[in-house]
């Protein structure tokens, strides 16, 4: 299994619960196609750099898991077919990437997030 880091931006007109319910979807997918969430984080309603849609905000969520190339590839699907969502991007991260993230997040004091928690 490999990690993957996915950042993606859901649509401004949703409330934060729908928001929310949208990324538990979207863990519970992930666990469903045989990944591990590792860690999720909410970014907020943030202003992009160009409208998408003609909208000039979006809600920003990261979240990290271990999957093989197949479950990416599945995953992605259910972003294209999720209305919801207006961008994602979906990195492989190499052991680097692992140590940057590990170290970014004890820099702001975050303990690991279950699925459950988040």
């Amino acid at each position: 299994m490999n990690s993957y880091e996915t950042v993606f931006i859901l649509t401004p007109v949703l409330s934060e619960d729908q928001a929310k319910e949208a990324v538990q979807k979207f863990e519970g997918e992930i666990s469903s196609l045989g990944g591990k969430v590792k860690h999720s984080e909410s970014w907020g309603l943030l202003k992009m750099a160009y409208p998408i849609q003609k909208k000039s905000t979006g809600f920003y969520f990261l979240v990290e898991f271990e999957a093989d190339g197949k479950a990416v590839a599945d995953l992605e699907v259910s972003f294209k077919r999720d209305e919801r969502v207006m961008r994602f991007l979906t990195v492989k991260m190499d052991k680097d990437h692992l140590a940057y993230a590990e170290k970014r997040r004890a820099k702001r004091g975050e303990k690991k997030a279950t699925p459950a928690e988040a």
